[in-house]
């Protein structure tokens, strides 16, 4: 049975992706998943060869062929997206003709059909790239999507379906997916079907308050949800806040890191905290990871019996 642990934050900054760099190098048997694909920076830490390379299509884009074009003008006045603009070449019967701005176009098609003379073609985009690649702590599956791009939602759920075919060709049994912040559809293709949910917050009015939408959001998909509180001694009372509400709301808090420069240290010498090894930071994610195997664990027999 391959178990798929993923962690994501109700925003960014909380230090999701370094308690995920810190677990490659404490788990076995892993594939790791970046899925944060709109803001990937796992690979920063952990400097990834890429072994294979393919392209993102996410969805299609339409394009005028100015040639064809007569401008009419329907194109344009059924686009409610003002990507069409009289600004294209000129051709053989008009000084100007229509065309696309690749950028507004969000791919509906609706031109294509209202076009007389067949001018708009309506083919595939590249959104971006996903690769596997091997790292110091294995496997890796990651992407990287074009600037302006969208269906990040999609690409997540290519890089995930990835790592889960490395995973049963390789023998390997967990799944460690980085996700994105927030609720958004990257997150939610990040959470779908998880055997745990961790969320990363920080003790912040603003880290309490995601905390709890983010916590709604997998309570709403019946995923199992834990929580970490980072830097949990920079304000020890919303800290026990953050208890508080994970009591109210059926949430398992798993661990409190604690604040530590040599987090820092670790990240100019481009390693995991655990594999920097020094200060305190390093021994409560440690924990963490211990309480989190042990979550996981019960999670499985419970779904075995």
């Amino acid at each position: 049975m391959i178990r798929e642990l993923t962690i994501i934050s109700g925003k960014g900054g909380t230090g999701k992706t370094s308690i995920v760099a810190s677990f490659a190098s404490l788990a076995e048997k892993k594939v790791l998943a970046d899925c944060d694909v709109d803001a990937a920076d796992l690979h920063l830490i952990l400097q990834p060869h890429i072994v294979e390379r393919e392209d993102f299509v996410g969805g299609k884009t339409a394009r005028i062929t100015s040639e064809q074009c007569v401008g009419c003008g329907k194109c344009a006045q059924v686009c409610r997206f003002d990507a069409i603009s009289l600004s294209g070449p000129a051709n053989d019967l008009i000084a100007k003709t229509y065309m696309v701005d690749e950028i507004a176009c969000e791919g509906c098609g609706l031109c294509t059909h209202m076009c007389p003379m067949g001018a708009v073609d309506f083919s595939p985009r590249i959104n971006g790239e996903w690769y596997v690649s091997e790292t110091r702590h294995g496997p890796m599956v990651h992407a990287r999507l074009g600037i302006a791009e969208e269906n990040s939602g999609k690409l997540v759920t290519t890089v995930r379906r990835k790592a889960q075919e490395i995973a049963e060709t390789q023998g390997l049994d967990l799944v460690i997916i980085d996700g994105s912040p927030g609720i958004g559809c990257p997150v939610i293709s990040s959470i779908t079907g998880a055997t745990l949910v961790l969320v990363v917050t920080e003790p912040t009015l603003s880290g309490l308050h995601d905390l709890e939408r983010v916590a709604s959001l997998t309570r709403h998909f019946g995923i199992p949800t834990a929580v970490c509180v980072n830097k949990s001694d920079i304000n020890p009372e919303i800290t026990a806040d953050i208890r508080k509400s994970c009591n109210e709301n059926g949430l398992e808090m798993l661990g409190e890191i604690r604040y530590d420069t040599e987090v820092t240290r670790a990240q100019i010498e481009g390693k995991s905290v655990v594999e920097y090894g020094h200060g305190f930071a390093a021994e409560d994610i440690s924990a963490l990871w211990d309480a989190v195997t042990a979550r996981l664990q019960q999670i499985t027999e419970h779904t075995k019996g």
